[in-house]
């Protein structure tokens, strides 16, 4: 695996909008750019932590969308949550993913988090690994669901 060295971290603009589209659509086969759009335009209306980009040759090759919770459901501040992070496939397993959730954790630790969570897909082992990987482990909370 070639790690990607030269990858650069900023924060998200309005203008990445349409790469974060199309990174989504190569990984999941659709075009989503109402749902990105409000995703971020909800998330810088409500964080001050900024959601940040991967870039080679100013091009963007990867994105994380994270926030500090605002004590929501009785869970305090010190928690922060990592939305959702995305990787163009021919970035993905290079090292572009690790440097997003790095750099995100240093932004949420700024701001007095304490504890990161994330939600993900019992039946996604390639991010299950990757959290490993990164320190994740099983938290305390429990998601619940019923089927309606």
């Amino acid at each position: 695996m070639d790690e990607i060295k030269d990858a650069q971290i900023r924060p998200l603009r309005k203008g990445d909008l349409n790469a974060i589209v199309e990174i989504d659509k190569k990984v999941l086969g659709l075009s989503r750019s109402e749902y990105w759009q409000m995703k971020i335009e909800l998330l810088q209306s409500r964080s001050h932590l900024p959601s940040l980009v991967a870039t080679i040759n100013d091009n963007v090759v990867g994105f994380i969308l994270g926030e500090a919770s605002g004590w929501e459901f009785g869970i305090p501040d010190t928690v922060g949550w990592i939305h959702t992070i995305g990787v163009d496939p021919a970035a993905q397993k290079k090292g572009v993913a690790r440097k997003l959730l790095h750099e995100m954790i240093m932004h949420l630790k700024k701001v007095g988090v304490t504890s990161i969570y994330v939600l993900v897909s019992w039946r996604d082992w390639d991010l299950l690994k990757f959290l490993d990987s990164a320190g994740f482990s099983r938290g305390d909370m429990i998601n619940l669901e019923l089927k309606v």
